[in-house]
């Protein structure tokens, strides 16, 4: 017989705050803000600040009215998710299955693991002891089922069922231990249901006719009907070669010769397993100790150990070996899939150099240096494209056409001396003087009412594609409003 499923779901409502109060020593009321629906909002807030009234979703003006010594942050939902996944994998200390549970809880399957703690009371109070040494407020509960589980941590402030007693410990609680969304939780209790026993005892057919699979399904897993697995996330392959050297090295020969060897064995691996690298890492261990790190981005997945190799030298020539370097390390903490391709002769080997040479002048010149052109949808002529990181994006396959013509130069606008409709005949611009030959237009372009953009607010524009006696041809436009000229491109 297999054993009987126990699952823990840890619950720490304060890890937000707490995470900035273990970097920060403070003896005052604090919280972590958040804008939401156009107001800040409070989101997580410290023991301290509770007892002074405070709660979640508070606005931040009327929480300053009630305690005006509080202190806030503004959340980083990202180092929360860091956070997390550390603290997920530390309970793996306690059993080989633990998986996040939301933004700010754990799931552990401790099913056969119990005995090694010295039980589940036992285990249960050494994770909630260590937690607290941590610094985290935890509320844990303990059942046969997940969802269960989540009811006693969340609901019922922690406490252990009994194999075989969910459905008695889950019969007198609110309904919200069932982790339904609040408009479902509102409307069950126009109805008249408050407890789960309650909701146990409706027909299902009106139920699941009324508020559909959800409801029934949230119910079942409770009660064990259904099973919820804890699925956790899957690591991510380690991608790394190293090389201890018998004698210490230090000349730029030697160095690239160890690196391509290095190199050489992670592209293997990184063959097998159908991956390119995005980021390496390159760590020296000198004989005194010291370490030097050297890192190169890709513009593209690599696994090409020959073109990756000179990507190196410019790092490689300027370290500092000391008495010598006697370990090397080669890492690829950035993976995306490459998986194997048919050999062909279209075009992919000329996208494959661009990139490569994306991949070359960024590393010298910086990743935000190297920048592309992307199409966007707009009319206005300054808002028709987007800058971005040429390592990070990819080039549009097809530029819209634009009917007229824009010009391949575009700056700011200029003022001239002008005004009237009609296209002035002679100007000066940037120190010189001009003599219209020609002039084709106009084209008028109104700003985009839904936008707010300070260099449209004089309304409309009126542009001319005129030849001058110098040979360029240059962009002009009139605006009715000021009755005034600028400049703002020049055609190729």
């Amino acid at each position: 017989m297999p054993a009987q499923r126990r699952i823990i779901v840890i619950w720490l409502p304060r890890l937000q705050s707490d995470l900035a109060l273990r970097r920060l020593a403070l003896d005052a009321p604090f919280a972590v803000i958040e804008r939401q629906r156009g107001a800040e909002r409070l989101v997580c807030i410290s023991a301290q600040a509770h007892t002074l009234g405070l709660a979640r979703g508070m606005g931040l003006a009327d929480a300053r009215a009630l305690c005006p010594d509080l202190l806030t942050r503004p959340a980083d939902p990202h180092r929360t998710a860091q956070a997390l996944e550390s603290l997920r994998r530390w309970a793996l200390r306690y059993c080989p299955w633990a998986a996040c549970d939301g933004t700010d809880g754990l799931a552990l399957d401790i099913t056969g693991a119990a005995h090694l703690m010295g039980g589940e009371e036992a285990l249960l109070d050494d994770l909630l002891a260590r937690l607290a040494r941590m610094g985290f407020t935890a509320r844990a509960g303990l059942a046969d089922t997940r969802g269960a589980a989540w009811a006693m941590a969340h609901v019922a402030r922690g406490g252990i069922v009994p194999t075989g007693g969910t459905r008695a410990a889950l019969g007198p609680l609110p309904l919200a231990a069932l982790r339904l969304d609040s408009k479902t939780l509102t409307a069950l209790e126009r109805l008249g249901l408050r407890r789960v026993r309650d909701l146990a005892q409706m027909p299902r057919a009106p139920l699941a006719r009324r508020f559909g699979a959800g409801l029934l399904g949230r119910m079942d897993q409770a009660m064990g009907d259904l099973p919820e697995p804890i699925a956790p996330p899957p690591t991510p392959p380690v991608m790394a070669v190293r090389m201890s050297l018998p004698d210490p090295i230090g000349l730029l020969g030697d160095l690239q010769a160890g690196l391509a060897r290095l190199l050489e064995r992670l592209c293997q691996h990184l063959h097998r397993a159908e991956l390119g690298a995005r980021r390496l890492v390159l760590d020296l261990s000198r004989v005194d100790g010291q370490s030097v790190r050297l890192e190169i981005r890709l513009a593209r997945p690599m696994r090409d150990a020959s073109a990756i190799a000179p990507l190196f030298d410019r790092a490689l020539d300027g370290v500092d070996a000391g008495f010598g370097i006697d370990g090397m390390r080669l890492s690829a903490p950035e993976l995306d899939a490459l998986p194997l391709q048919q050999v062909t002769t279209g075009g992919a080997q000329t996208q494959d150099a661009l990139s490569d040479l994306i991949s070359r002048l960024s590393n010298r010149l910086g990743f935000d240096h190297v920048q592309r052109l992307l199409p966007a949808d707009s009319h206005i002529p300054e808002k028709a494209f987007t800058v971005a990181a040429a390592a990070y994006s990819t080039p549009a396959p097809n530029w819209p056409r634009t009917t007229p013509p824009r010009p391949l130069t575009l700056f700011p606008p200029e003022p001239i001396a002008g005004s009237g409709r009609a296209v002035p005949r002679r100007f000066r611009w940037r120190g010189q003087a001009w003599q219209v030959v020609a002039a084709s237009g106009p084209e008028r372009i109104t700003p985009e009412w839904w936008l707010d953009d300070p260099n449209w607010r004089s309304g409309m524009r009126d542009y001319w594609k005129v030849q001058t006696d110098r040979g360029a041809r240059l962009w002009l436009f009139h605006t009715p409003q000021r009755d005034g000229w600028c400049v703002q491109g020049e055609f190729a």
